[in-house]
């Protein structure tokens, strides 16, 4: 665990709205929170309690009404699409229930995207490719497409892909959403121990009590209002 008194990320009252009158949406009602570099923060809420939105605004994919956003020393919500397209491509990594995999690429392809966004030379990226599907358990299955992959596995594909790049920021929205028990259990325990030894912080939207407890600290989001568990 980072020693730095400094949040890594500040959210300070985002306010997000969809819609308008009668038929308004407010996704979020002034949220504030810090997280701690190094920190595995569980965001725990009902559907519809405004997770997601906050994990979009956070991660730059949304811009709030009102209100900030910094990771580190950048002001996310000051982002044109430029800065946010960067931020992403060098800050942020996001891992979704849906595993989101390029259905033409094999395993290691999926994984050295990002590393190819950032022009990485081609030994340096087949090495950490390499290394990334050692650590997810997926050696062996480097050359195989998402749909000769189970579930479980195309989602230690994603983890991985979100880990290429060695992001400071790991956002995961319900990333065990599509996966039976056992499965999610060990993708959540691989999460876990892969934010320790990449030294890296995360944020996961979940609603299963063994993520909760894995993290480091759970706050619920409730009608799109921050509250301690």
């Amino acid at each position: 665990m980072s020693t730095d008194v400094r949040p890594l990320v500040a959210v300070r009252e985002v306010r997000r709205t969809f819609g308008s009158g009668a038929a308004a949406v407010h996704a979020l009602r002034g949220v504030t929170v810090d997280v701690r570099g190094g920190e595995l923060l569980a965001l725990v809420g009902r559907s519809g309690s405004g997770k997601t939105t906050l994990l979009n605004v956070v991660g730059g994919l949304d811009r709030p009404d009102s209100g900030s956003v910094t990771i580190g020393d950048t002001e996310v919500t000051e982002l044109d699409e430029a800065g946010l397209t960067r931020l992403r491509r060098e800050q942020v990594a996001f891992i979704f229930q849906t595993f989101g995999l390029l259905p033409a690429l094999t395993a290691a392809e999926n994984v050295g995207v990002p590393l190819r966004l950032r022009r990485l030379p081609v030994a340096d990226r087949e090495h950490r490719v390499e290394l990334l599907l050692d650590l997810v358990g997926l050696a062996g299955h480097a050359d195989q497409r998402p749909d000769e992959l189970s579930g479980g596995q195309q989602q230690r594909v994603a983890v991985a892909r979100a880990l290429a790049a060695s992001p400071r920021l790991l956002i995961a929205d319900e990333p065990t959403g599509q996966l039976d028990s056992e499965t999610g259990l060990a993708v959540m325990a691989l999460i876990r121990a892969l934010v320790e030894a990449e030294g890296m912080t995360a944020i996961v939207a979940t609603h299963d009590p063994v993520m909760i407890a894995l993290a480091d600290r759970a706050v619920h989001l409730v009608d799109g209002r921050l509250t301690d568990a």
